[in-house]
């Protein structure tokens, strides 16, 4: 076993350490990039199945499952596992946010405080679960402008595909949002392809709908990003990227808090990639603001 590397701060490396590194180094097959996918989208708690059922739900077979282990240093899928476990053990005993969030001397609602907890945990455990290279990939994507952008939500997430929308098709052309209803989609999908990035944003329950879009965009060449939740909606199999975000609050309806701070951080990135023809957009629209005398700027 030779996972003895540590940070200057002497944190032993971790299992998605070692992933990435392999993964960045493309020292990683296909079929271990597929498992790693699987790994990562729920880490560490993927990595604690059975060796055959972590081979299922990442469509491999089992052999593929012990290579990989063994390439990240460990003598086999057993000690990768133990490695796993630690850290899941070391999470618990780490104080979380909320511990370091609330001055004792505020004097919140205790419902306030519970659900405003729910929402820290859900943004830590987002973060701590998002991919670099699928972030990197699909910023990237938003950035070219050869690409044209598609998106759509359902019954609650119709909101953040909006609210995407209404940022995005600022600093790019070609940006568009899929109005309701679901029956004129079809008009949409006639003009999309290989050239097309498909946005979806689907948390349980999940929207029948969307996975047909999905489908039939995806039988056309489309390429597909899924903003989701953390068990995953279906149609993270047909997804080319994935982001999983943590959802659940004390509430009868889910928050989508941190499907909305990977949609900024993707927007401020995008823009950053676009540079001055994102910034030349901005003021163009700035100017139409004040020709049309409806919106003013202060001062």
């Amino acid at each position: 076993m030779q996972q003895t590397r540590s940070s200057p701060s002497s944190r032993p490396v971790l299992v998605k350490d070692l992933i990435r590194d392999h993964d960045h180094a493309g020292a990683l097959t296909p079929a271990e990039r597929q498992l790693t996918s699987v790994l990562l989208r729920d880490y560490p708690v993927a990595g604690l199945n059975t060796v055959t059922k972590l081979a299922e739900a990442a469509g491999v077979s089992t052999p593929t499952v012990i290579r990989l282990a063994r390439k990240l240093g460990f003598d086999g899928f057993p000690e990768m596992q133990d490695a796993l476990r630690r850290e899941v053990s070391e999470q618990i005993k780490q104080p979380i946010l909320k511990g370091d969030g609330w001055p004792e001397t505020r004097g919140d609602s205790p419902a306030f405080r519970t659900f405003a907890t729910a929402v820290f945990e859900n943004l830590n455990h987002t973060i701590e679960r998002l991919d670099p290279a699928t972030f990197d990939t699909v910023a990237a994507l938003l950035a070219d402008p050869a690409v044209s952008v598609r998106m759509a939500g359902g019954r609650i997430t119709r909101s953040n595909a909006d609210y995407f929308f209404n940022h995005l098709q600022i600093i790019r052309p070609d940006v568009m949002l899929l109005p309701p209803p679901v029956n004129v989609w079809p008009q949409y999908l006639l003009d999309m392809g290989p050239h097309t990035a498909l946005i979806l944003f689907d948390i349980r329950r999940y929207e029948g709908e969307l996975m047909k879009l999905a489908e039939l965009a995806r039988g056309q060449g489309s390429r597909i990003v899924l903003f989701t939740d953390q068990w995953g909606s279906p149609i993270s199999a047909l997804a080319d990227h994935v982001f999983n975000a943590a959802v659940e609050v004390p509430s009868s309806w889910d928050s989508t808090l941190a499907i909305n701070l990977i949609v900024e951080a993707l927007i401020a990135e995008a823009q950053s990639r676009l540079g001055d023809g994102a910034l030349a957009r901005i003021e163009r629209l700035e100017d139409l603001f004040s020709s049309t005398r409806i919106f003013r700027r202060p001062g």
